[in-house]
């Protein structure tokens, strides 16, 4: 049993002492194949910069080309993405130069994570009052919708601080305007009625805006998943710590200012209809635009009137993707889900020869230091990209153009098939790790762990001599069972996973020093050899499973209660505790038995 875990042990940790190569990946944006003639065209693209190919591989769906060294890696990506254009996915990444055939049983190396690899790391702050602003203004505009529908006659609907307020004509509209907001709001809302007339309240509840919160955290994740998937990153990290505060780590990014754009970017897209009937130049120069209509500016600079009522936003589209229009220039082209379409289809369909416009609506958060203090200010920019007359009734699918190059096209076709973020998030922390310095990461975990299980095994043959060797020989088992195990479950292997290794190491010997010296006790009490290794073994194994099974309980605590690092820490804390009590324990009283067991008139052993 024990030789065959071993072996099972040594195929699957062997992975991880192949070195990992630079190298660059390219994926299609659609579901296409890629074939012989594209792989090649991919080839004299980095022939023609003069740049060397270790080695390449194609499986119909991603392509893989490998590099000397990062600088080569570098080059050949930039390379890449000139010649693909918006096709394909261009993305750095580290291969495994595992062997074939132990790839065929599926044994691949730990994942390494961001200080061992390289890459960046953002600690970023979801905006919770934004996410409180954009629901109360969608109550707003709810509240206006059902008291239409139920021809409830009201003076006016405003947004007073965190509150709704609307104002009656006299109590009895108010008090059916308030059963009827009640029917449909009682558990998400609270009203009350002010003393100064027929009006009402209406204030968010406290669960709802906790609810609201969460739901903003949650979802910018489930968003900022989808952007990091499109940038083609490998192994992200991307989790929630504490209230309102999200950690990503990209490994293998450098360009920071690619990914900062992408990731805060609060991109979406609102279809309104021109006001055509009024000036927007005279609207401008008074600096009052008429009721019903909103100034804007187009990109040239002219201003424009639209009419503030929204015909489509870009919470409904499900796809979009870059290309060029008939005329050659870039442009979007946009997919609808079911309710968006059927919506879309009526509004264009009842303004067909008018004017639309599509907004560009983007957040982003700046952040300055004043009097020693960091102060957050939220710019919003809206922006008309297109103005356009309607042909003939749209639905599913159209396009926008109007935009200023392939790069923005391929910009906002990536922000809308992610999603817009439910409020807009911040950096408050970032960091870069380089290559260079993940190798030595590395390098020195390596050699630490090297060194302290020398020290170790030293030590223990000078005091125990052949059991001292047997407990060495445990206790190197006992690093190819813990590889092995991080390997099969494809753990992110961080630096504190290698400070829970080195350890795992120096406590999993503390079991062959109690049973050692529970030998040595029976040898002094006059016990035969046999004797005395056997009770050796019986007798400290309850000692061990107390002092192990304490140690589990704290690195559980840490797992359930830490987060990122600790986690990592924990999980190989863990996992080394219970692969030590096997090797410690079981594998060298194997050997043991493996060396004395077959002299039943043992008089004398080397301990």
């Amino acid at each position: 049993m024990i030789a065959v875990i071993l072996l099972v042990g040594v195929i699957y940790s062997v992975p991880n002492f192949f070195p990992s190569e630079p190298a660059v990946q390219l994926s299609p944006k659609l579901d296409q194949p890629i074939d012989p003639a594209t792989m090649q065209r991919f080839e004299q693209a980095l022939q023609a910069k003069g740049l060397t190919v270790r080695a390449s591989e194609n499986n119909g769906q991603q392509a893989l080309f490998r590099f000397e060294d990062t600088d080569t890696q570098l080059k050949a990506s930039e390379a890449l993405k000139e010649a693909v254009g918006s096709q394909f996915v261009v993305a750095l990444n580290l291969a495994p130069s595992t062997p074939g055939w132990l790839r065929a049983l599926n044994a691949n190396p730990m994942y390494l994570g961001l200080d061992l690899r390289g890459g960046v790391h953002f600690l970023m702050e979801v905006d919770m009052q934004a996410a409180t602003d954009k629901a109360i203004d969608r109550y707003e505009d709810e509240f206006r919708d059902l008291l239409r529908e139920q021809d409830i006659k009201y003076q006016g609907i405003a947004r007073e601080g965190d509150s709704i307020v609307a104002k009656f004509n006299d109590a009895f509209a108010r008090d059916t305007a308030e059963n009827a907001l009640r029917k449909s709001y009682g558990d998400s809302l609270q009203f009350s009625k002010p003393a100064d007339g027929n009006s009402l309240q209406a204030s968010i509840s406290q669960a709802t805006l906790v609810g609201i919160q969460k739901f903003a955290v949650q979802q910018n994740i489930i968003t900022l998943r989808k952007r990091v998937n499109e940038l083609g990153v490998a192994e992200p990290v991307i989790q929630q710590q504490g209230m309102n505060r999200i950690v990503v780590q990209l490994p293998g990014v450098q360009d920071t200012a690619r990914a900062k754009e992408i990731l805060g970017a609060t991109a979406t897209l609102e279809f309104r209809l021109v006001d055509e009937e009024n000036d927007p130049f005279q609207a401008q120069q008074n600096g009052r635009p008429p009721i019903g209509s909103q100034l804007y500016k187009e990109r040239n600079g002219n201003p424009i009137l639209l009419k503030r009522k929204v015909m489509l936003t870009g919470d409904y589209i499900t796809d979009a993707s870059s290309g060029f229009d008939q005329n050659n220039r870039p442009a979007v082209h946009i997919t609808l889900d079911g309710k968006g379409a059927s919506r879309f289809a009526k509004v264009t369909g009842e303004n067909v020869q008018k004017l639309m416009a599509v907004v560009f609506i983007e957040t982003k958060i700046d952040s300055k230091e004043v009097d020693g203090q960091q102060v957050k200010t939220s710019k919003t920019t809206e922006e008309v990209i297109n103005v356009a007359r309607i042909q003939e009734q749209l639905s599913k699918r159209f396009q926008i153009t109007g935009l200023d190059s392939p790069k923005e096209s391929r910009d906002l076709a990536l922000l809308l098939r992610a999603g817009a973020l439910a409020a807009p998030l911040y950096i408050v922390e970032e960091r870069t790790v380089g290559p260079s310095m993940g190798k030595e990461n590395i390098e020195k975990g390596f050699n630490s762990n090297i060194w302290g299980f020398a020290a170790v095994v030293v030590f223990m043959l000078v005091y125990y001599r052949m059991f001292g060797l047997t407990a060495s020989l445990a206790l190197g088992i006992n690093g190819f069972f813990l590889f092995a195990l991080l390997s099969m479950l494809q753990a992110t292997l961080t630096l504190p996973g290698l400070a829970g290794i080195a350890l795992t190491l120096g406590m999993a010997i503390d079991a062959n020093v109690l049973i050692n010296e529970r030998i040595r006790e029976e040898l002094r009490a006059g016990a035969s050899p046999q004797v005395a290794i056997n009770a050796g073994y019986d007798r400290a194994w309850g000692t061990i499973l107390d002092s192990n099974l304490t140690t589990l309980i704290a690195g559980i605590a840490l797992f359930l209660l830490g987060s990122g690092p600790i986690k990592g820490f924990a999980v190989v804390l863990c996992l080394g505790i219970l692969t030590s009590m096997f090797s410690a324990v079981t594998v060298s009283r194997a050997i043991v038995n493996l060396i004395y067991g077959y002299k039943p008139r043992l008089q004398k052993i080397s301990i």
